[in-house]
């Protein structure tokens, strides 16, 4: 689960940043989760599965980003601390789509 949120909080924080979040688990395998990064205040929802994570999640400007990663965790009093790397891009940025179409010539 934690995995999952790391993946999701690179994704969030852009392909050049870095995220930290935390991680609610909903069922095995799946969470839900808060991240700050380069992106500002994020809340998604992430997968994991061993050592590799998936994720999706939405910043304060509307931009929906994915991303994948790979982490590693360790048990910590009654939660799991851990570190990931991943990459992610934006998927829908409401700014972007706003902007006038560009005619052809």
């Amino acid at each position: 689960m934690l995995l999952a949120l790391l993946a999701l909080s690179s994704a969030l924080a852009g392909c050049a940043g870095i995220g930290f979040g935390i991680g609610v688990p909903l069922v095995p395998g799946v969470s839900i989760g808060v991240g700050v990064g380069g992106g500002g205040v994020n809340v998604g929802v992430g997968a994991g599965a061993g050592p590799f994570g998936v994720g999706v999640g939405v910043n304060q400007r509307g931009q929906v980003s994915g991303g994948v990663g790979v982490g590693a965790s360790v048990p910590m009093g009654g939660a799991r601390v851990g570190a990931g790397v991943g990459v992610g891009t934006v998927l829908h940025d409401p700014q972007r789509d706003r902007r006038e179409p560009v005619y052809g010539p």
